[in-house]
């Protein structure tokens, strides 16, 4: 039995897709000339718009979520170098205002230096302060003038506000001064109010000075000024050296314990003055033959 299978080829469905397909274009082509002149498809087109618009907002937004992460993180890197820039004036300036507070107190001091320069009889000689002792126990300066500007040992030095201390040694142009405060120093002074003498020592603080020898009876108190006596020939009279602090009477004992506070800062003196008395300076005048 022979089949014959069915020919489902037809050559009359290839004219049928052109005629279809230049329907649809003829078609299109109407539409679009009514649209542009008449705007029939305006109603569609929004239509469409409105069904695909939320669709073009979630496809966007990854991009405009990078974008504006970009931005954010540019404003922020712009930020914090504006920070970093404002922090680093902010530091200048607070260092050169340190720095003007710190000249300001500096004239401040040499002005007071130079009244009491030109308030005091003797021959004096400004000088400043090189260095301090690091060594606890040992309350000792050096200074920028020696033996060529005629410093001598023991020679008094003193500033603005009182006694500061005597030379110890001398080089050729720097001398080393021991402070009033040393615990090894010893300052002959006397009560300003009634003339009362007695020995000032040094105790190894720079705000306490102690006088070990005031009797039990004698006319001192506390607020009382004390000055050079000079006795011993160090120090030229009537210099300020302390105030009396406190003044303890300690019954059956034979000396009141007597404590004073030094007129000058002796630990932030920058500056001092080196004296020559009257008896100096005929000492150092070369006779005349």
């Amino acid at each position: 039995m022979v089949t014959h299978r069915a020919d489902t080829s037809n050559p009359a469905r290839i004219p049928a897709l052109g005629v279809r397909l230049a329907v649809l274009v003829v078609v299109s082509i109407i539409l679009m000339v009514l649209d542009h002149r008449q705007n029939h498809l305006g109603a569609v087109r929004q239509a469409i718009g409105a069904a695909v618009y939320p669709l073009q907002v979630i496809v966007d937004a990854p991009f405009r979520l990078w974008n504006w992460l970009g931005e954010s993180t540019s404003e922020r890197n712009e930020l914090k170098l504006e920070v970093s820039r404002l922090q680093a004036e902010r530091l200048l300036t607070n260092a050169r205002l340190q720095r003007m507070t710190a000249l300001e107190a500096e004239n401040a001091r040499l002005r007071d230096l130079l009244e009491a320069r030109a308030q005091v009889r003797d021959d004096v000689r400004v000088a400043e302060i090189m260095a301090v002792d690091a060594n606890p126990y040992r309350h000792n300066i050096v200074i920028d003038i020696g033996q060529r500007e005629g410093v001598y040992d023991g020679q008094a030095i003193v500033d603005a506000s009182g006694v500061i201390g005597q030379v110890i040694e001398t080089g050729l142009a720097t001398s080393q001064a021991m402070l009033i405060s040393d615990p090894s120093h010893s300052l002959p002074v006397e009560v300003n109010r009634n003339g009362l003498r007695t020995i000032a020592n040094g105790t190894g603080e720079f705000g306490r000075l102690v006088l070990p020898f005031v009797t039990n009876n004698a006319d001192i108190r506390p607020g009382d000024l004390l000055v050079t006596s000079g006795l011993g020939g160090a120090f030229p009279a009537g210099y300020p050296v302390a105030v009396v602090e406190a003044v303890n009477r300690i019954p059956q004992e034979p000396f009141a314990d007597v404590t004073a506070v030094p007129a000058a800062s002796l630990d932030q003196v920058r500056a001092v003055m080196l004296i020559w008395s009257a008896t100096d300076a005929v000492e150092r005048e070369p006779a005349v033959e």
